[in-house]
């Protein structure tokens, strides 16, 4: 077996964003030598890696040269270049996620033709080359109002995707390939976290309930454990289950799901990275998502999923009107509330629905999370000097 620890194996993180400082929170426990790459030098990352190199994730060389200097690849953001790492693979560089797993996830329009094909229940989808041939289709009644556009890629954080209730509305959609989804009025959208070992151990964390923020089309809080019957918690980790199996993804895949009004689930789309559904698990589970990354890319043993108290993720995001260097206003108010703990990503400037950090409330009283959760939101303002 690979000596991980104290030793000359070097791991690499493709992005150096909040989700890989959180990974590296990891790695330092375990004294993983790391390498990140970011096209941005003050990306939350460098401050905790052993080695950072600024560079774009898209361009073929960057990505490759960065990849030759490390025994495995892993990445906290989709949106790489996928030619590089085949040819990093060809050459016995280890890649996980694999290219064949990113490459059926990287576009959302192969991604929903993958649910199809392998029989995974998802909402109804066509897909368009660009917005000629999808306002064709809506001018020959080929297509019914309403809709849900997703671009096919790019989309990240509510970015690419938009409700479509007229033509007029398509005036403000880039022209790119995209997909028009069936509508679906649902209860509640959910999401599970799977690992899956590089021996292929499977575990899978509990339901949690997402609440969206109606503008930024961000998730405002996680809730966990979701508050669904049994049956229906059941359900959602089979098929989260076999979500994985059919990507045959090696880390953490996060499987958001619509729950219609008829308790079916529909699968939304997935993310083959540690992912804003599973942050509460720093606090509230025996193993969080991000050391069951590292874990689950090192062939290592799958830790815990379980819980070990109810837990509310509040997400942290730049308020409107604020654009500039970053004042978390009140922060040490919401640290006297009952089990609060705040994580601040790092970003030095604010924007408007920038996610900036999250708070998560532990409370044995699932209901009463979600209310401190509330007011912790309503408290702390992330904001800049006008």
């Amino acid at each position: 077996m690979i000596n991980y620890f104290s030793s000359s194996f070097k791991l690499g993180i493709l992005g150096g964003g909040q989700l890989g400082k959180m990974m590296l929170y990891e790695t330092r426990k375990y004294d993983i030598q790391t390498h990140v790459l970011d096209p941005n030098p003050n990306a939350p990352s460098n401050i905790a890696c052993d080695h950072f190199e600024e560079g774009d994730l898209m361009d073929y060389t960057t990505v490759y040269n960065f990849g030759k200097k490390v025994d495995l690849l892993t990445l906290e953001i989709e949106l790489v270049n996928l030619d590089a790492l085949k040819q990093l693979e060809l050459e016995g560089v280890k890649v996980f996620p694999s290219v064949a797993t990113l490459q059926k996830i990287q576009n959302k329009g192969l991604q929903k033709v993958f649910y199809k094909d392998k029989k995974i229940p998802t909402a109804d989808f066509i897909q368009y080359d660009d917005k000629l041939q999808l306002t064709e289709a809506i001018l020959s009644d080929k297509l019914t109002l309403p809709f849900v556009w997703k671009s096919t890629q790019g989309g990240y954080d509510g970015n690419g995707v938009s409700i479509i209730k007229s033509i007029d509305d398509l005036e403000k959609l880039p022209n790119t390939e995209c997909i028009a989804e069936e509508m679906i009025f649902f209860k509640n959208e959910l999401a599970v976290i799977v690992a899956r070992n590089s021996k292929g151990a499977v575990k899978t964390y509990p339901v949690v309930e997402m609440e969206f923020h109606p503008e930024a089309n961000q998730v405002e809080y996680v809730i966990c454990p979701a508050r669904i019957n049994e049956s229906i918690r059941n359900k959602a980790r089979e098929i989260a289950q076999q979500v994985s199996e059919a990507f045959e993804h090696v880390g953490i895949l996060a499987v958001e799901m619509f729950l219609t009004q008829e308790d079916d689930i529909l699968i939304n789309e997935v993310a083959p990275r540690p992912h804003n559904s599973g942050h509460y698990s720093i606090e509230a589970s025996y193993t969080n998502q991000f050391d069951q990354h590292i874990r689950a890319i090192l062939g290592l043993p799958l830790g815990k999923t379980a819980n070990k108290v109810g837990g509310v993720m509040v997400n942290l995001v730049g308020e409107e009107g604020y654009t500039g260097d970053v004042i978390y206003e009140n922060i040490s108010s919401i640290m006297e509330m009952e089990g609060v703990t705040p994580h601040i990503y790092g970003k030095k400037t604010t924007r408007p629905y920038r996610k900036m950090g999250h708070v998560t409330i532990i409370h044995e009283n699932i209901e009463q999370a979600r209310i401190i959760a509330e007011n912790v939101k309503k408290t702390i303002k992330v904001i800049s000097h006008i």
